[in-house]
């Protein structure tokens, strides 16, 4: 097995990168910080004896989404799972008049990850053997904070819709879609981590052990963990006004002039 998996040198793209090293996986890493690449590319060589390709690549542009589209679809060397989990912290208002950074988060977390899904759907379907993509979504899904909400649904409804084409090719399509999870997410972004109690957290292992596991599987969608599972069964089960209240409490503490910046947290 070889995996490709985007945003691979930290946080929950790192941890899909152990989880499939210790199963045996060959490694094809892409990050825009190249010396963190070779760092994280030499560890998993030495820890788990696997083979690790780096691509540097900053999504945000078109000529790195071909060159990574390029690897993707070549026969030699090819990749049987695809992670598309590359993303940004989007802390911006929708009422912002300088639109750059909802601008930059599209093109890494919607055109990246359709172009980059296409291209993987159609190189595993003409092998004839079975392939995997997952795209990294989030809990935040279900609810109404920025443009940052309406990304990841656009990524989860995208996943299923490919999924129902993949349907009976032996290739499958995944989203998986955490909760506030313990990365370097926020510190990456340059705003503090929100001050939510410790039990909410989730451990990006948990999150790529699970994703892999819901992936190798054939599901559609994988929240990982029983608590996140029920959070998100209330917000499409219960009344609409739960998921509207959350929002509205993230959206205010996030624009309050005594806040300590942060979003959501999900990556």
């Amino acid at each position: 097995m070889r995996a490709l998996v985007t945003g691979g040198s930290s946080g929950i793209g790192l941890a899909f990168a152990r989880t499939l090293a210790e199963h045996g996986a060959d490694l094809v890493l892409v990050a825009r910080d190249g010396t963190k690449l070779d760092e994280v590319a030499a560890q998993l060589r030495a820890g788990y004896a696997i083979d690790v390709e780096t691509i540097v690549a900053d999504l945000a542009q078109p000529d790195a989404v071909a060159a990574v589209a390029a690897r993707i679809d070549t026969d030699e060397n090819p990749c049987d799972v695809v992670i598309n989990n590359a993303g940004i912290a989007l802390h911006a208002s929708l009422l912002d008049a300088d639109m750059t950074l909802q601008d930059t988060a599209m093109a890494i977390m919607v055109t990246a990850v359709m172009k980059l899904s296409n291209v993987a759907a159609r190189a595993m379907v003409r092998r004839g053997t079975p392939g995997h993509i997952i795209n990294v979504a989030s809990a935040s899904a279900w609810i109404y904070v920025g443009n940052y909400s309406a990304i990841k649904a656009w990524v989860v409804a995208y996943t299923k819709a490919l999924a129902v084409e993949l349907k009976g090719s032996g290739v499958t399509a995944t989203a998986v879609c955490p909760g506030w999870v313990k990365t370097a997410f926020h510190d990456r972004a340059g705003v503090g981590r929100p001050k939510l109690p410790g039990f909410i957290w989730v451990d990006a292992d948990v999150v790529a052990a699970e994703g892999l596991a819901d992936a190798l599987a054939g599901k559609t969608v994988c929240v990982p963990s029983a608590k996140w599972r029920t959070a998100i069964w209330v917000a499409q089960h219960g009344p609409g006004a739960v998921a509207e209240k959350v929002s509205q409490m993230l959206v205010s503490s996030r624009h309050s002039p005594n806040r300590v910046k942060g979003g959501d947290g999900a990556e």
